[in-house]
């Protein structure tokens, strides 16, 4: 296995707009007042995932292999560039080697926390997975090889762990509950456990010929769902020829296990549902950002739904045959490793994705890349914000970082007086929506 970069579309290194729209767009002059966020802030939440969650992670992916003494002294050089030292290249026989270089061409040899946030967040993953022998063991014996280690998620261990757990356990049983519950009502809920993520069991709460999920319900900053849905046709169970265009729906995937396999629900009422004739799932071309889902993980998300029992059973080989029959399309793109914002992806995916009824983008990096990762006033306008993508769009978040748009002043005010880390603490979400440009 190798590392793509967006070199692999043809572009040379920084022309990975392909629409124009990169930063020298007439972008400019709107973020001008919102300065990109830093990870040099005293007690910012930027500086303590660089200061101390990523030091923490190198020590966790340490322990979780029997990595040899050489992978062992790459990761102890690495703690203490990012700990002490400025940011080195990559290794020169790196394939993405030019590509990084460019897009660090202003902070290698630098200190990391001097770096906007989303490139050292990004090219510290990159050099992780490097330190580890993820893409192989460049320059061993005087030249390329493909290496034991090649190919080996170094976050393994973490996913597998938490799709075994009680926690997902509990959560596929609860989709029983939902099993006959009316159309409107199971969207509902399965919409907002996507949401939730990893606390998915706030979104299976149903009561009795009810929306679901009240308490959820009430930690949204936003709530578009209703746009969301308006978006797609209407549909009507199992039933061929449904009344509404044929769509096809692109989710663009966040976090694996207990995350994916709502996820994974979603989609299977969309197609059950005839919301939607195709999604199409993308994925993360290799591991990133700790619990970012690849192929691999769809796989054992999939596995894990079709071994249970139940709903949860039926579900996971509904999925399964959709798969081989296309209807599910498993998809990445190198773009989305790259430490760049959606405003900058390049043509062949900007194509992709302006061919479909509705991009959906999970999670917080996903919504960071999307609006552009600045501390923007948070009643700056979402569709403002969006308007270069290349069709209708909507987010699904858990706020944890302090980038945030689209709220109005009365909430923002409300939750500055209740909640002074509610930016950043994981108990707040939102659901937004720009229909179309």
């Amino acid at each position: 296995m190798t590392a793509r970069t967006p070199r692999d579309t043809g572009e040379e290194p920084g022309d990975s707009s392909g629409s124009g729209s990169g930063s020298g767009s007439g972008s400019e002059g709107v973020a001008a007042g919102a300065p990109v966020i830093l990870g040099n802030g005293p007690g910012s939440f930027a500086r303590g995932v660089l200061a101390e969650r990523h030091p923490a992670l190198i020590e966790q992916v340490r322990d979780a292999f029997p990595y040899s003494r050489r992978q062992h002294k790459a990761l102890d050089l690495l703690l203490e560039e990012i700990t002490n030292g400025v940011v080195e290249p990559l290794d020169p026989s790196a394939q993405d080697h030019e590509q990084w270089a460019y897009w660090g061409r202003e902070h290698i040899g630098r200190p990391w926390f001097d770096a906007p946030f989303l490139w050292a967040e990004s090219y510290f993953y990159r050099r992780l997975l490097e330190a580890v022998e993820y893409f192989g063991c460049f320059g061993c014996f005087g030249h390329l090889s493909a290496g034991a280690w090649q190919g080996i998620d170094p976050f393994a261990p973490f996913k597998r762990a938490e799709l075994r757990g009680a926690a997902v356990e509990e959560e596929l049983r609860a989709l029983d509950a939902l099993a006959d519950a009316p159309a409107d009502e199971r969207a509902t809920a399965l919409l907002r456990a996507a949401l939730w993520g990893n606390r998915a069991d706030l979104g299976f709460r149903i009561t009795a010929g009810e929306p679901a999920a009240s308490e959820a319900d009430e930690r949204l900053a936003a709530d578009d769902a209703a746009a969301l849905w308006s978006l797609l046709p209407a549909g009507a169970p199992g039933a061929p020829g449904a009344p509404g265009a044929p769509a096809t729906v692109a989710v663009v995937a966040d976090n694996a296990g207990r995350e994916l396999i709502p996820d994974l629900v979603l989609i299977d009422h969309l197609l059950e549902h005839r919301h939607a004739e195709k999604v199409v799932l993308y994925v993360k071309p290799y591991p990133y950002y700790v619990s970012d889902a690849t192929t691999a993980d769809v796989v054992d998300c999939l596995r894990r739904l079709v071994e249970a029992p139940g709903e949860a059973g039926r579900i996971g080989r509904r999925l399964w045959t959709a798969m081989a029959e296309d209807r599910v399309e498993v998809r990445t793109h190198p773009f989305f490793c790259a430490p760049l914002p959606y405003e900058e992806m390049p043509r062949d995916l900007r194509g992709e994705l302006a061919s479909v009824a509705l991009t959906v983008l999970k999670g917080d990096l996903n919504y960071r890349r999307l609006v552009g990762d600045r501390m923007w006033d948070a009643t700056s306008s979402f569709a403002d914000r969006t308007a270069y993508f290349p069709g209708p769009v909507a987010a699904l978040r858990i706020l944890k970082s302090d980038v945030v748009v689209g709220l109005t002043r009365a909430t923002v005010d409300a939750l500055e007086r209740s909640d002074a880390a509610w930016r950043t603490n994981g108990t707040r979400a939102l659901v937004q929506v720009r229909p179309r440009g």
